[in-house]
């Protein structure tokens, strides 16, 4: 990423990758929720990518986090990396993939007002009005591949989406004292040890599902886990939170879009219209004077710290 240009540059290809990285993941934990529960899933994507990013860790010799980042990458751990994962995998079995996207989608609106309250980010207008036009067409995704009888799906996303704001906010702070490759990997190895409980089930469904299933559980742990979660707070730490949340409403339209062509989930138009609108809201957001908030930050490389706690409002 030195290679991208300047460190706004590389902070909008970060939040760029993670956006299309999450965005498969939706589509591979509905194919591989064919074979796997939603714990052991969970458990085994986490250990592909807390074995990933030990191993990066080790090679960038980054070392532990500061102490002071401890705290959060604990909560996020739990919370994000099993939680999270635990109740995004479980909603995926009640509804399509297309949906469960638009659904925890609502989390960078939650982002946006606890980043405003609690991380001192304001709420600039073209935020507000991103959040609106995006939060619009997810809701219009949803009408259009909702499925009956997916009340449970629905809620499950709703938690998802919950511990994701929550998460984001607590590990803003902490990403002022350590890299974005040191919270990840703390959050990613905490995430596996809760999960530990699903440790049966993995050995189980592991020995009876299919090859591809097997590597749809690691695609998912070293690409959307070890990779888009990285670059998630290597852009967080550059970016506020409000904005930065606000980015992943392109996840809907593409992943109605990746359900169609992987698993045949047939997108209808108000989909496609939905799809259009969050893309919309993100455009509208990032828009503008301010779009990178906060201080420069001088870096020598992607995984460095920042010195941008909080971001300023533009």
């Amino acid at each position: 990423m030195r290679a991208i240009g300047t460190d706004g540059q590389r902070a909008a290809a970060a939040a760029g990758a993670t956006v299309l990285l999450w965005a498969s993941a939706f589509v591979f934990i509905r194919a591989a929720g064919e074979h796997f529960s939603p714990g052991a899933l969970a458990l085994g994507r986490l250990l592909a990518g807390a074995v990933t990013l030990l191993l990066i860790l080790l090679v960038v010799g980054d070392g532990l986090p500061p102490r002071a980042a401890w705290r959060a990458i604990a909560i996020t751990g739990v919370l994000w990396f099993g939680v999270y994962m635990v109740a995004l995998n479980w909603s995926e079995e009640y509804v399509d993939a297309g949906t469960a996207a638009m659904v925890v989608n609502i989390g960078p609106v939650l982002i946006a007002l606890l980043g405003g309250v609690f991380l001192g980010e304001g709420f600039p207008r073209r935020l507000l009005a991103g959040i609106a036009v995006s939060f619009a067409g997810a809701i219009v995704v949803g009408l259009g591949t909702a499925q009956g009888g997916a009340a449970a799906g629905v809620l499950l996303a709703v938690l998802a989406a919950t511990t994701w704001a929550i998460s984001t906010i607590v590990q803003k702070p902490a990403l002022a004292v350590a890299s974005a490759l040191q919270v990840t990997t703390g959050g990613c190895v905490v995430g596996a040890l809760a999960c530990l409980p699903f440790a049966g089930q993995l050995v189980r469904e592991v020995a009876a599902a299919p090859a591809a299933a097997t590597l749809s559980v690691l695609y998912l742990g070293v690409f959307p886990t070890a990779l888009a979660f990285t670059t998630w707070a290597y852009a967080l730490a550059r970016t506020t939170a409000g904005r930065m949340g606000v980015t992943t409403y392109a996840v809907p339209a593409l992943v109605v879009l990746g359900s169609w062509l992987a698993l045949g989930e047939v997108p209808v138009p108000l989909a496609l219209l939905g799809g259009v609108l969050c893309l919309a809201g993100v455009a509208v957001a990032r828009s503008g004077p301010g779009t990178q908030s906060g201080p420069a930050v001088e870096t020598a490389g992607p995984l460095e710290r920042s010195e941008d706690q909080t971001g300023t409002p533009p």
